[in-house]
């Protein structure tokens, strides 16, 4: 039986807009969930698809696992996956109902004594984390496990007994901060975007913008990007520009940057999209399958970023 050749693969869609390329690059890379996410952000897809693809990662604790954040590995539940999953819960309009009650559950159960969440639960041991997620055996609380999680239930109008306290631990972190690094003041930023405190979240972000500034946490230069220190631990080009702050107009860090500061950040991000239509991940590549799984989400973030400044992506 003489053999038939195989069927050509489809091209890629036309490379004419930003959207189009990074829209093959989903396809031919992405997990179900970043692909369902993509079809909901940018080709009118629905909410249930996404909300059943993260399903996948729910745990019976009430907590996410099974390596939703890339860069832990392993089936238990984590903080840092727990938060992930809030994001995309909020993402689709679905951050609230019994589904956070559930989540708030598990939140309370692994916080710290002071009621904030670690970085990594000492569950974590014996499963594969990059190398900069320490597992220990009494992980301290942390601020960027607390931050995003504190601001996206405040935001979606979520109390919780649980949240009381960690609230007034992000109040004390932030207002004390001295010294601190960019993925930090990220979490400090996505607490103070939706604190109920409005007052004391704009002065908490005025003081934090000066501390950006001072200690150039934020490169405002993108030509000149080398010539900014990078923070102890972090891979070679692992800087972060002003976008990475105020992910939309309306943040509080948009007040930390002149418009030409932004203005030059925007055209840097959207000159950062690679040939494969992708955008690429900058912190340390530990493993094949961490940094694979990471692009596409890093992809999709960059055109929502561009796509709240009005940016053109097609």
């Amino acid at each position: 039986m003489a053999e038939t050749a195989a069927a050509p693969s489809a091209p890629p869609p036309a490379a004419s807009s930003p959207l189009a390329r990074a829209e093959h690059f989903v396809w031919l890379t992405a997990r179900v969930l970043e692909q369902r996410i993509f079809a909901h952000e940018f080709r009118g897809g629905g909410a249930d698809p996404v909300e059943t693809a993260l399903d996948a990662y729910r745990n019976e604790d009430g907590g996410y696992g099974h390596a939703l954040e890339p860069d832990l590995r392993g089936p238990v539940s984590q903080p840092l996956h727990t938060a992930h999953a809030l994001r995309v819960l909020d993402l689709i309009g679905r951050c609230g109902g019994a589904r956070v009650e559930r989540v708030c559950r598990y939140l309370t159960a692994v916080s710290t004594p002071d009621g904030a969440l670690p970085a990594v639960h000492p569950g974590q041991r014996g499963y594969p984390a990059a190398p900069f997620v320490p597992v220990v055996d009494d992980p301290p609380s942390d601020l960027l496990a607390t931050g995003p999680v504190v601001g996206l239930l405040h935001g979606n109008a979520v109390w919780h007994a649980w949240l009381f306290r960690a609230t007034d631990f992000c109040w004390q972190r932030i207002e004390s901060l001295e010294n601190s690094h960019p993925y930090e003041v990220e979490a400090a930023v996505a607490f103070l975007d939706s604190a109920p405190d409005r007052p004391r979240a704009q002065a908490a972000a005025e003081r934090l913008g000066r501390l950006v500034r001072e200690r150039r946490l934020a490169v405002l230069d993108p030509a000149r990007a080398q010539s900014w220190p990078l923070a102890p631990g972090y891979a070679p080009g692992e800087h972060h520009f002003p976008y990475d702050f105020a992910r939309t107009p309306d943040s509080l860090a948009r007040a930390w940057f002149t418009d030409e500061e932004m203005a030059r950040a925007l055209d840097f991000l959207a000159g950062r999209q690679q040939e494969d239509g992708g955008w690429p991940v900058t912190w340390r590549q530990w493993a094949p399958a961490p940094a694979l799984e990471a692009r596409p989400m890093v992809t999709i973030e960059a055109l929502r970023t561009l796509r709240a400044y009005g940016r053109g992506i097609g």
